[in-house]
């Protein structure tokens, strides 16, 4: 019985820290592992028992929402034309990355930008999946490469995230203005072009 009560004592102390470390570095993409833990009620040890460093916590909480992000998405209707289901999935991306917009900037300034990514790669599936139905039911531009394609997304979202924390774009405005830039990027290409 020690032995399960230890485990059970180490996952909820898992769990706070994790909590914590998302509420912490939400208001203060800089918050001090000090702070994470103190909100955790848990002492600095005992934060270090489980997580080897800051970087090893923010890797990990970050990690942790890219899951239940991504569990959210899951649920956006991607059937149907395939302009109108990227349209639904970019105000569904967007909706979850302003949400954790100031965990994603801890993770930026914390994790190298291949983590990031790596951290990403189920989401961003769900984007070229998406890009090659659309690609071949003639919705979707065939002259850019599917992968720069998915690059851009990614990327015009991180920015827009970017562009509010510097306060030169208004979180309202942004699910639209990635809509409206996004699908005109990879909309048909012109014949005139």
């Amino acid at each position: 019985m020690p032995d399960e009560t230890r485990r059970a004592d180490a996952r909820r102390n898992i769990a706070a820290i994790l909590d914590s470390a998302e509420e912490c570095l939400a208001a203060d993409p800089d918050a001090s592992i000090g702070e994470i833990a103190a909100a955790a009620g848990v002492g600095r040890v005992t934060l270090y028992g489980h997580f080897s460093s800051r970087s090893a916590l923010v890797d990990s909480a970050f990690a942790r929402a890219v899951a239940r992000a991504d569990d959210t998405l899951e649920a956006v209707d991607l059937t149907g034309d395939p302009a109108q289901a990227l349209a639904r999935l970019i105000r569904s991306s967007w909706t979850v990355i302003n949400q954790s917009r100031a965990l994603l900037l801890a993770a930026q300034r914390a994790l190298p930008p291949e983590r990031i990514r790596e951290l990403h790669e189920e989401p961003m599936r769900r984007v070229q999946e998406l890009l090659a139905r659309g690609r071949a039911e003639g919705a979707f531009r065939t002259d850019l490469p599917e992968s720069w394609m998915v690059a851009t997304f990614y990327s015009l979202m991180h920015a827009a995230a970017e562009e509010i924390g510097a306060g030169r774009l208004d979180g309202q405005d942004a699910g639209h203005l990635l809509a409206t830039t996004i699908l005109a990027a990879f909309g048909p290409a012109s014949s005139t072009g």
